[in-house]
């Protein structure tokens, strides 16, 4: 999870110049989170997220260890996880966002749920580390089947 900094001066006039390996970087750490996320591995899932972390999502918010706790106790857990489109990464200094449309599949209190979501994440680099303070979560619109010919 560490950053090399690069990109980290401040542009002149305050404009935040696009660093391209930190973009990679963020891309690549959320491939590494989602691959945490389906292990069902709390200590791995927990080593992305910034102590106050919260997901945002229709049933409203909850925080990091209500999360951890639903992942801990059985109750939640994930069997897939992955990008379907192009990740939109800007990275301002020591914050940065990650938006992209995701997939999973997820069983909570013995349900399966298989979401697309647009997905948002905010990471804020402490001490070289990239940490996720906010997820928010949008249900992405059903695409409609292509027209008969």
């Amino acid at each position: 999870m560490e950053d090399s900094g690069a990109g980290s001066v401040p542009p002149p006039n305050g404009a935040d110049v696009q660093d391209p390996a930190a973009q990679a970087r963020l891309v690549a750490l959320v491939a590494e989170w989602s691959a945490a996320i389906v292990s069902n591995d709390v200590s791995r899932i927990r080593a992305f997220m910034a102590e106050e972390w919260v997901i945002v999502s229709e049933s409203g918010i909850t925080d990091r260890d209500a999360f951890l706790g639903f992942v801990a106790s059985g109750d939640l857990t994930h069997s897939a996880m992955r990008s379907i489109s192009p990740p939109r990464v800007r990275v301002h200094r020591d914050t940065a966002t990650l938006t992209a449309r995701m997939t999973n599949t997820a069983h909570y209190a013995g349900r399966r749920f298989d979401a697309d979501e647009w997905v948002t994440d905010v990471f804020v680099r402490r001490e070289g580390l990239w940490l996720c303070v906010l997820t928010h979560i949008t249900s992405a619109a059903p695409t409609d089947p292509a027209p008969a010919v």
